[in-house]
């Protein structure tokens, strides 16, 4: 980028405006900053010409806690309109913008697996500890492993193109560039090969004015297909059937061909380990069935450091196909990449001696990376590198890949329910899915549920039932056993066992405040509305959030993102001023796309003032519902005008937080 001087383009799944570009001294001898969004700021200052435009995913609020918030005013403040940051809202629901291409001038481009933001740094050592590889916060991060390629010419210019295309694809404006004659590579970095044939391989997806693009799906099966000696593999997923079913088929074909994937021990979330480290046990099931496991190694790179051993994380995305065919990019090799989000990938076909050599080094160069010995020990031991490589992790070296231990991967049946969403063939469809889901049969059986509740709802306050909702008889119920230290645990029963019954909550907790006194009372209290909210809320979900599930996406979990604090708000408001059934309001939050941490927070936010002012006064109610008097009716108004004056309170904290966490 120091050498730009007209256009950079910088698309990515995830920006960081505090990614730092330093090598291992840990500092930058150009007088520039070393904080990507400060250095884009100093570098306009030094190219009065130059327009810079950066391209992110418009994130799903599963991944909020990991971003950056207000990315756009941290890199676009102060640069004069010359930055232009846009997040990629276009796609359709469950897709990412996935493409990780940085464009200079249309004369030089990056392609690969790695994004400009945080816990990415590392040095090729992969130190299993290092001072500098650390978040923003202090935070220290496991080795991480990734692979960029860098061209010129022609295919740089090709690469311009498609991030012009994708920056108009999302809605943003830019002028186009063309290719300028002058040098744009780096002195300080040797070129690898050179006029070597390249294509570039996308994932496009279809919309209403264009067709989509499956050419990284394609090629993966061409260059699968042509294979006859060896493949070698480096990716973050494995989780692709058809992929593993080609790959077995041809091995089975041609039994000479040997496949050797680096993948990462295990993923850093929880959706991640459900979806695709699970859906890796599914990838090993054509191996095993065509009989050519043996012929197969899936491993991870291991380090061990003065204090402990660490798994290097595997973030590349890397085919090398008998040392003839080179590829490399942003395409995993799980079903998203297929079909459901944009990628980009570089390949290279060997047409010359020298371009077979260059494929063959690099080859070498990154098992011997990996495995801690050079290229020349590797190439010593091709004709049995897989035993090689067991032998050598086998002997104890401070630098190996090992198997994974596959009794650690979560259970495959989870994927049953996570991978359709997390790990998509194609776009989420919300039509088709509702279609699907919302058949006559589930629609009677959701809406037969609602009324069951309401009708038994009505029935405590209509029938007969009603004599047994009388605050005093309850009270008289618990007290039975206030002297038995069971006694809290008796009444959170009581009212688990009440919700799931539709009983009124309001007066199980008045009469729990006064059998058990103000201060057990409320703390018993608490831990009933909560357990019985959870309860209802869990049935919720197995009723209708499994079906709701498939229909959420990149842009129903942004609106979910941009209201999460609403979420909140809305929860308590209903507590507080019930517009419906206790019960009834826990299994429709369940059944809704509400999450459960907002809706727990909201129910104990909206149900305190209530426990709280009866848990005080607990004795005056059950008094008053006894003995209707003037002298207990003055207590109960002053416990009513109470509990109005602490709801409006905590309906301003809510609602201030609200707007903070907005």
């Amino acid at each position: 980028m120091l050498l730009a001087e007209r256009q950079v383009y910088i698309l990515g799944w995830d920006i960081h405006s505090k990614t730092l570009l330093v090598g291992s001294t840990g500092w930058a001898d150009d007088g520039f900053p070393t904080e990507l969004g400060p250095f884009l700021r100093r570098l306009l200052k030094a190219k009065p010409a130059l327009q810079i435009n950066i391209l992110s995913w418009d994130f799903a609020a599963l991944y909020a806690a990991e971003r950056e918030w207000n990315s756009a005013d941290k890199f676009t403040t102060g640069s004069d309109g010359r930055i232009q940051f846009c997040l990629d809202s276009s796609l359709p629901l469950g897709s990412s913008q996935h493409q990780k291409i940085v464009v200079i001038d249309n004369a030089v481009a990056f392609v690969g697996g790695l994004d400009l933001t945080i816990r990415r740094w590392d040095t090729s050592e992969h130190l299993a500890e290092h001072p500098l590889r650390r978040d923003p916060a202090g935070k220290p991060y496991p080795p991480f492993h990734d692979v960029q390629c860098m061209v010129e010419g022609q295919a740089a210019a090709a690469l311009g193109e498609i991030a012009f295309e994708r920056w108009a694809a999302a809605g943003c404006t830019a002028e186009d560039c063309e290719a300028v004659a002058c040098d744009r590579w780096p002195a300080s970095v040797p070129a690898g090969a050179r006029q070597i044939q390249t294509g570039i391989a996308r994932t496009e997806l279809r919309t209403a004015s264009q067709d989509g693009v499956d050419e990284v799906a394609r090629l993966f099966e061409a260059s699968i297909g042509a294979a006859s000696r060896f493949i070698y593999i480096e990716n973050q997923f494995a989780s692709a059937t058809g992929i593993a079913e080609a790959l077995a088929q041809r091995m089975a074909d041609v039994p000479s061909l040997h496949v050797l994937i680096v993948t990462p021990k295990a993923h850093s979330s929880w959706l991640e380990s459900q979806a695709m480290q699970a859906g890796r046990g599914g990838f090993m099931h054509p191996f095993v069935a065509a009989g050519v496991a043996d012929q197969l190694r899936i491993l991870y790179p291991s380090v061990k450091g003065k204090e402990s051993s660490a798994a290097v994380m595997i973030h590349s995305k890397v085919m090398i196909v008998d040392d003839r065919f080179l590829r490399v990019g942003s395409a995993n090799i799980n079903n998203r990449s297929m079909g459901a989000d944009t990628e980009c990938d570089l390949a290279f076909e060997a047409t010359t001696e020298d371009h077979r050599e260059f494929i063959c080094d690099l080859r070498r160069r990154l098992i011997g990376h990996f495995c801690g010995v050079d290229e020349a020990t590797i190439a010593d031991h091709e004709d049995d590198l897989l035993r090689f490589i067991d032998r050598h992790a086998q002997s104890g070296a401070d630098r190996a890949l090992l198997p994974i231990d596959e009794e650690r991967t979560p259970v495959v049946g989870m994927t049953d329910i996570i991978q359709p969403i997390a790990d998509p063939k194609q776009p989420l469809n919300l039509q088709r899915a509702a279609r699907r889901m919302w058949t006559p049969r589930t629609l009677l059986a959701v809406g037969g549920t609602v009324v069951a509740l309401t009708g038994l709802a009505l029935a405590w306050r209509t029938t007969s039932l009603s004599d047994y909702t009388d605050i005093g008889y309850v009270a008289s119920f618990i007290a039975r056993h206030s002297q038995s230290a069971w006694a809290p645990l008796f009444a959170v029963a009581i009212f688990v066992l009440g919700g799931l019954v539709v009983f009124p909550v309001t007066v199980m907790i008045a009469a729990t405040a006064a059998a058990l006194g103000p201060l057990m009372g409320a703390i018993s209290a608490t831990a009933g509305v909560m357990a019985s909210s959870f309860v209802l809320f869990m049935i919720g979900r197995l009723l209708g959030h499994r079906r709701l599930q498939s229909l959420l996406g990149a842009r129903a979990l942004r609106v979910q993102n941009r209201i999460v604090g609403k979420g909140v708000v809305a929860v308590s408001m209903i507590r507080m001023v019930p517009v419906a059934p206790f019960s009834l309001v826990n299994v429709l939050a369940g059944a809704s796309q509400l999450r459960l941490g907002d809706f727990l927070i909201g129910t104990v936010l909206g149900m305190a003032p209530g426990i709280v002012t009866m848990a005080a006064l607990g004795a005056q109610i059950a008094d008053f519902a006894k003995n209707a008097s003037w002298s207990n009716a003055v207590p109960l108004g002053l416990t009513i005008l109470l509990w109005i004056v602490v709801c409006l309170a905590v309906q301003f904290v809510v609602t201030w937080w609200s707007g903070r966490r907005t």
